[in-house]
């Protein structure tokens, strides 16, 4: 009988003990299904980018503007951290920070996401005398004067690598230009190895790779 009372009174206190840790375990189950990330909307990306970007990318993010770049099936982490940057002043455009300043975080992902889902429309090279100039720098380099090759961040057919190097293939050539050239006299510093690489470059070659990037595919 000492023996069975002794089993009950340990059963008795081992109990509280037992619903602790089931609570604390409870508790962490809302804890862990909140730091799921969420997905992105794409609705709410489309109806966002309707209101503040389509006047000038475009309305599915094919810019017919020469001086405004194509969005459509870029990287989405590249959009996102355009957005930021130009949102933190990082990377200054005072037309784009205004518009940065409206988004929030949950604007930028289902905007970048929705844009990435779209097909861009393909662009064209215009100056053969400059297009041999472009093609040699892109896929070359050149080694006398540290140049590396453009490809080799950005892949041959400028595809690009998801969530490190952004899609260039097709964009238009005024506003990749406007872009090295801003990289090289350090107006825009939000890459520093685009800043690198650009500082290498003269007019006529970035003139000629901007051509070559508009036709590639």
């Amino acid at each position: 009988m000492k023996l069975l009372a002794s089993l009950l009174m340990t059963a008795v206190l081992a109990a509280p003990a037992l619903s602790s840790f089931a609570a604390d375990d409870a508790s962490a189950a809302p804890a862990a299904a909140t730091a799921v990330v969420a997905k992105p909307d794409l609705v709410k990306g489309a109806a966002s980018y309707g209101a503040v970007c389509a006047a000038c990318h475009g309305a599915d993010g094919n810019s017919s503007i020469a001086a405004n770049p194509k969005l459509a099936q870029q990287h989405p982490e590249y959009l996102i951290k355009q957005l930021q940057d130009f949102k933190s002043g990082k990377r200054a455009n005072p037309i784009m920070s205004g518009m940065a300043a409206t988004l929030s975080d949950d604007d930028m992902k289902n905007i970048a996401y929705w844009l990435t889902s779209n097909k861009e429309k393909p662009g064209f090279a215009k100056d053969k005398d400059l297009v041999a100039i472009g093609e040699h720098l892109y896929r070359g380099g050149n080694s006398d004067r540290h140049i590396p090759a453009c490809a080799g961040c950005h892949s041959p057919n400028g595809a690009g690598i998801p969530s490190q190097y952004p899609r260039l293939s097709g964009q238009q050539a005024e506003y990749t230009a406007a872009q090295l050239t801003a990289f090289r006299d350090g107006v825009r510093k939000n890459s520093l190895p685009m800043s690198e690489v650009a500082a290498k470059l003269n007019d006529r070659e970035i003139k000629a790779l901007a051509d070559y990037i508009a036709g590639l595919r």
